[in-house]
């Protein structure tokens, strides 16, 4: 448990990051979009100012040097610089400030003449965030205990905050070469165990997530007049149980969906016919309606942040990025993708950057291309692969396995939900033909051109989740993890229905809302009200959350895993037992390996295994092997485990036995787990 001074040291180390980086997000969308306002302008800082924490962390992590006081200075310093050195365009005449206006809550209703439509959207979001609350609230009582979560976020996010280090490849159980994975969402993880020295904020990350989500989804439907409708049925979708595993966790499916809608979003408000960035107009030469440089980056970096967090991301991203093409003028659609190309590869570039020099390939999973490119030589692993589109036609598995899946996962009204979506994506994607069959005087219709590629985005996710081999994971025609892989077809849904409102309205794009803005007298006092009251209501609102946190996190450290209930009876007392084991070297076999880092996360844990060519990386099959791992590895404990007790399978792991030496102590015995203390190093000549 950490004391106040500890507590309230990690508060302010992380209100300055979040501050500085703040700083240099509103820097960089005043410079790159000057005439986004509100909602919008809010999301872009939001998306930029997160760009920048997670650039800090790779810039240090890639040498090793990501702790607290270097981090906190160079977020500080880039943000400051930012805010100090970055061209601030004046407010055109008429227009005050992009941040006077505020974002929602204080100019929806001024807005939307139908108030009440507004309120009903909001309230329905409300509930939403509520409901994604409760759920993780559970998680301040136990720990994380999802299987993704405890198997690599966490020891992903761990790592990183031990060791300092980003760019080595962080080893653990050899299945899906998951060690390659991009790791943008346990960036944020890190950084809150950096400033607590504890994984305080992790269960309650992805709550910030989902606000953000419901943000994207109202900007998307701002330009066309309906953001309450797309706010409501965003957050419908984003209720539905298949994303219920996302509260109280450190999965990252959130992470990516929220950088999704973002740079839809962003998309949607920079093409929108009144938001266009005027200043750089001569550069790319576009056409009134259309928008320049900064939106073009903006866009794709979006787009990348999403590319970085998870693989399922890189289709939808990809089309996003591309797809800016075909906003362009004329000869410059080549240079509109190049921006979009390098705003994604900041965003995301970096994991993929770092898998091609540890292995050959930034993608390991695919080398059979058109050139054959180094990937490891080992199995997968974990579960069978198999694909929904493997089964499309396979009527049992239908009647089994997907028709209650899709059931539990997207609630009893999944068929609607599944068609509204598509129809969403659908009315969207054919904009685009609509848009350019419709060209007069070689004026493209920008607004719907980019609501066409909005619907291809979505499209494309869900065909990410259609052929995905984790889709329908399990035994040929029992793909018992069809119903968890629906997480994958989230991010198509969730755009679906936010899109389906903007596609069925009826605000042509040479219907440009006309907005009425206040005398310059007034916006004078909107300055002087605004920031001050706002000011002063944040600060209130913080003071508040540090006060509640203070005694939470105390409860939650007491609490976590204190009574486990995974899988085995074995695992539940091993992880029970690692809460007060700290400052330990722990070797372990088992999958799930997070709750071993102990309390204070000062638990080095490596999961057992050797390194094979092009980043692999397998378990030992002898006895020999194991100990000479072991006495490498220097460990004072080692956790042997099977995952879970199988009927016909011996009660405990080889490795158990392997293990068991005159020299070694049995701190632990349960099926299936034995956990040994190492007194001095193994003989592995003594193997039998």
């Amino acid at each position: 448990m950490l004391g106040l001074g500890r507590y309230l040291l990690g508060v302010a180390e992380i209100l300055l990051l979040g501050g500085f980086a703040w700083l240099g997000g509103m820097a960089l969308c005043r410079r790159l979009l000057p005439r986004f306002e509100g909602a919008p302008a809010h999301l872009v800082s939001a998306v930029i100012a997160l760009a920048l924490l997670i650039w800090g962390a790779e810039l240090l992590g890639t040498f090793g040097w990501w702790d607290p006081v270097p981090y906190l200075v160079l977020v500080a310093v880039a943000g400051l610089v930012l805010w100090k050195f970055a061209p601030r365009p004046e407010p055109q005449e008429g227009r005050p400030h992009p941040y006077l206006l505020g974002g929602v809550g204080t100019t929806l209703l001024r807005r939307d003449r139908r108030g009440w439509v507004t309120l009903i959207a909001l309230a329905i979001a409300a509930i939403a965030v509520l409901n994604f609350a409760l759920e993780a609230k559970g998680k301040l009582c136990t720990g994380m205990t999802g299987f993704d979560s405890t198997w690599y976020h966490g020891p992903f996010a761990a790592g990183f905050m031990q060791s300092g280090n980003t760019w080595d490849l962080h080893f653990i159980a050899p299945q899906f070469l998951a060690w390659f994975y991009p790791a943008n969402g346990e960036i944020f993880h890190a950084a809150g165990m950096l400033a607590f020295g504890r994984d305080v904020l992790s269960p309650l990350l992805n709550v910030g997530w989902f606000v953000g989500c419901l943000l994207a989804c109202w900007c998307i439907g701002r330009p066309y007049r309906v953001a309450p409708w797309s706010l409501a049925l965003g957050a419908v979708a984003l209720s539905v149980p298949a994303l219920a595993d996302q509260a109280g966790e450190a999965r990252n499916d959130i992470v990516g969906i929220f950088f999704l809608l973002a740079g839809i979003a962003i998309a949607l408000n920079a093409w929108g016919g009144d938001a266009g960035d005027s200043g750089t107009k001569k550069r790319l030469g576009r056409e009134e309606g259309g928008a320049g440089v900064g939106a073009y980056l903006v866009v794709g970096l979006a787009a990348g942040l999403a590319a970085g967090t998870k693989l399922n991301f890189l289709l939808p991203a990809a089309v996003l990025v591309f797809g800016m093409g075909l906003v362009a003028p004329g000869g410059l659609k080549g240079r509109a993708v190049g921006l979009g190309a390098i705003g994604a590869l900041a965003g995301g570039g970096y994991w993929y950057l770092r898998n091609l020099a540890h292995s050959g390939n930034p993608l390991p999973w695919v080398h059979h291309l058109p050139i054959d490119l180094p990937a490891p030589e080992q199995a997968l692993g974990g579960r069978e692969a198999h694909s929904v589109l493997g089964y499309l036609g396979d009527g049992s598995v239908w009647s089994d396995w997907f028709l209650p899946g899709l059931h539990s996962g997207l609630w009893i009204l999944w068929p609607l939900l599944l068609l509204a979506a598509l129809a969403g994506l659908t009315l969207a994607a054919i904009q685009v033909q609509g848009a350019f069959a419709s060209q007069e005087d070689g004026k493209a219709p920008w607004r719907d051109v980019v609501l066409g590629i909005a619907g291809l985005v979505g499209l494309a996710a869900a065909l990410a989740w259609l052929v995905a081999p984790t889709s329908a994971s399990g035994p040929d025609g029992m793909p018992r993890g069809f119903e968890s892989g629906l997480r994958y077809l989230a991010p198509a849904l969730v755009l679906g229905l936010t899109l389906l409102p903007t596609a069925l309205s009826p605000l042509a794009p040479e219907q440009k809302v006309r907005r009425t803005f206040v005398p310059d007298s007034d916006t004078k006092v909107r300055r002087t009200l605004g920031f001050g009251g706002r000011g002063i209501v944040l600060g209130a609102l913080v003071l508040v959350i540090v006060a509640i946190g203070y005694p939470v996190q105390r409860h939650y450290l007491e609490r976590r895993y204190s009574d486990p209930s995974f899988t085995a009876p074995g695992l539940n007392a091993a992880f029970a037992w690692a809460r007060d084991i700290s400052d330990a070297r722990i070797a372990t076999t088992s999958t799930r390996q997070y709750p071993l880092f102990g309390r204070d996360l000062s638990n080095e844990v490596d999961y057992v295994g050797e390194e094979q060519p092009h980043g692999g990386f397998t378990a030992p099959t002898t006895c020999r092997r194991w100990r000479e791992l072991l006495n490498t590895g220097n460990y004072d404990y080692v956790v042997t485990s099977r995952d879970r007790i199988e009927p016909g399978k011996p009660t405990y792991p080889a490795t158990a036995r392997w293990t068991q030496a005159p020299n070694t102590t049995v701190a632990l015995r349960t099926p299936p787990t034995v956990v040994y203390k190492l007194r001095t190093p193994l003989d592995p000549s003594a193997c039998r």
